[in-house]
């Protein structure tokens, strides 16, 4: 799939129930691929594209889930993997927008 990064995008642990085939997550193109090339440091731009594009390693692994003949069944853990790969995202990068401004402020 290709998403945007946006906090509560996926909303539902059973969003991705029983999508076995789902192993993939690009992200569209915008603020975050622009905010991480910005970034003051290539080793920081290289822990964030690390970050961006592990949820590519981890998600085949994710349980898909299942349905059930009565509709119940097991949710799976991949709509609850994403969610918390865009959360450790969104925090890495406050983290190092942080620590940037920190430095061009100690430069000026």
């Amino acid at each position: 799939i290709t998403i945007p990064l946006k906090d509560g995008m996926i909303t539902a642990d059973d969003t991705f129930k029983g999508c076995e085939n789902l192993n993939n997550v690009d992200l569209v193109e915008g603020v975050l691929l622009k905010t991480v090339a910005a970034l003051h440091l290539e080793k920081w731009r290289n822990d964030m594209n690390k970050e961006i594009h592990s949820i590519n390693e981890i998600l085949p692994d994710a349980d898909a889930g299942r349905y059930d003949v009565i509709g119940g069944g097991d949710s799976g853990e991949k709509a609850e993997t994403i969610q918390e790969w865009i959360w450790e995202v969104f925090g890495k990068i406050v983290d190092y927008q942080e620590e940037h401004q920190r430095v061009l402020n100690e430069a000026a």
